[in-house]
């Protein structure tokens, strides 16, 4: 079939696996790292605890089949190799066949990984990654040219991910009607990056300008994504650029990266197509079954987006094979931050000494400048400050994070960028109290070198020790 594929596109489908692939490697780097203290045996929310309850079915993944935390180390690792490999084009060198086997590595096991996830893979972007991931299988290699069913359908993708956004804001906060969100948001992001302050400190008639154009890249620009070309090249640079823009205003895992990624199959990167042979017919008869089902599954996130409760970030399947999208459809107007400390001291007093936790990516010490740490994913870090929004987002876990604390669990601490305790001498007793943050002006940070001033609110969580042994005393 003449029709099935567009040669021309070589050179983007080329970029745009390279590029996945290192996405993919990034994803699988996170959980090998984190995984023990966040999902772990003894973790914060552990698998086995959530496998036990939840059947397969609801939740398929490797790890309803046998879980123990060496065994999800060597699937971390395994997905990192297979990355690293599908990024130096080891696909390429395989019959057709042999390629989509090794695109279709990761999709399992990262599937895996987010289906017994619970709350620290309850982001969009893992959703993203396992539907963009799951196409990627079905692109072909340097055997045949790129399907055009599939490039239609990464840029529907596209499509669903920028116009759920633009319409979620829309429907959402007033603040993005009035142009006035900008206004708000870099100073409470969930995660400001280096340059956020600055961001911040724009003028405001600029920030009026930013959103009017993210309404126009969000709400406009993706019905010109299924437009000839050029106009289709010239859309998908604009949402890239962006998305360059978020990249560098603050630290939103790797949403904008695959959000770029995902533009890349709509863009006529030019160069000379090559003479590739006739698409197999087997290949041609899954693609199409393939196209059909995606299809078919659209129906879900399509009623959801034109529907006036839409909803965000929602799979309609196990395998996340069509799911819905959306950030920020709301804005805090005021950051709030749990900051938690430890004392040595056997019972606290009102003199005792409170030492600080430090965490790596989200405000602590008023002095420290935010780092960049996108795409990588720093999930700790996230849902402390979806806790700061409300206790009821971290009642699963909290206690336990406290209880390791107490311990002087190596595999938490690993998590942190600084514990003021040595580790064999644990705190008796973590407390966690809120405090207000915001950004000092420029006239403050030259005079205290603080990017951030921050009051406390209340208590968030009372001086708590371990339990004591029988006879040995109780917890307070």
């Amino acid at each position: 079939m003449d029709w099935f594929t567009a040669s021309d596109y070589w050179l983007s489908r080329l970029v745009f696996q390279r590029a996945l692939a290192g996405l993919y490697f990034v994803a699988f780097l996170a959980a090998a790292l984190q995984f023990r203290a966040l999902l772990g045996e003894r973790g914060m929310l552990p698998i086995p605890r959530f496998v036990a309850r939840v059947p397969f079915r609801r939740a398929p993944s490797l790890f309803q089949l046998h879980y123990s935390d060496r065994f999800f180390a060597l699937c971390a690792a395994t997905g990192c190799a297979v990355a690293a490999a599908l990024a130096a084009g080891l696909d390429s060198r395989l019959p057709l066949w042999g390629g989509m086997l090794l695109w279709l590595v990761p999709w399992l096991l990262y599937l895996s990984i987010v289906n017994v996830g619970q709350t620290w893979y309850g982001f969009g972007w893992e959703s993203l990654l396992l539907e963009v991931g799951f196409l990627a299988v079905f692109l072909g290699n340097d055997e045949v040219a790129p399907p055009v069913l599939v490039l239609f359908l990464l840029r529907w993708i596209l499509f669903r991910v920028e116009f759920g956004a633009g319409l979620i804001k829309m429907r959402g906060d007033a603040c993005w009607r009035k142009l006035t969100c900008l206004d708000h948001h870099h100073e409470t992001q969930p995660m400001p990056g280096p340059l956020s302050w600055f961001f911040h400190h724009l003028p405001r008639p600029l920030h009026r300008v930013e959103v009017a154009a993210n309404h126009v890249t969000q709400l406009v620009v993706p019905f010109l994504l299924f437009t000839p070309q050029p106009i289709a090249t010239a859309a998908a640079s604009l949402m890239i650029a962006t998305q360059l823009w978020l990249v560098l205003s603050g630290n939103f895992a790797w949403l904008n990266w695959i959000t770029i990624v995902l533009a890349v199959p709509a863009l006529d990167l030019g160069g000379e197509a090559p003479d590739l042979p006739a698409t197999p017919l087997w290949y041609e008869v899954v693609v199409l079954a393939v196209a059909a089902l995606l299809l078919a599954l659209s129906y879900h996130p399509v009623r959801n987006m034109i529907s006036r409760s839409q909803i965000m970030n929602r799979s309609f399947d196990p395998l996340h094979l069509v799911n819905t999208y959306g950030a920020f459809g709301s804005v805090s107007r005021v950051r709030h931050e749990v900051v938690v400390e430890g004392t040595a001291d056997d019972a606290p007093r009102r003199d005792s000494e409170w030492k600080e936790y430090e965490f790596k990516g989200k405000p602590g010490d008023p002095r420290r400048w935010p780092r960049q740490f996108a795409p990588y994913h720093l999930r700790l870090d996230w849902m402390m400050w979806f806790a700061a929004l409300s206790p009821a987002y971290a009642q699963a876990w909290f206690g336990t994070m406290v209880e390791r604390l107490l311990e002087n669990d190596p595999a938490t601490l690993r998590l942190l960028r600084r514990s003021p305790f040595p580790p064999d001498e644990p705190p008796r007793h973590v407390r966690a109290r809120l405090f207000r943050y915001r950004y000092t002006t420029w006239r403050e940070l030259r005079e205290t070198g603080a990017c951030w001033e921050r009051t406390y609110v209340r208590e968030f969580l009372p001086p708590t020790r371990l339990a004591q042994p029988a006879g040995q005393g109780h917890r307070p």
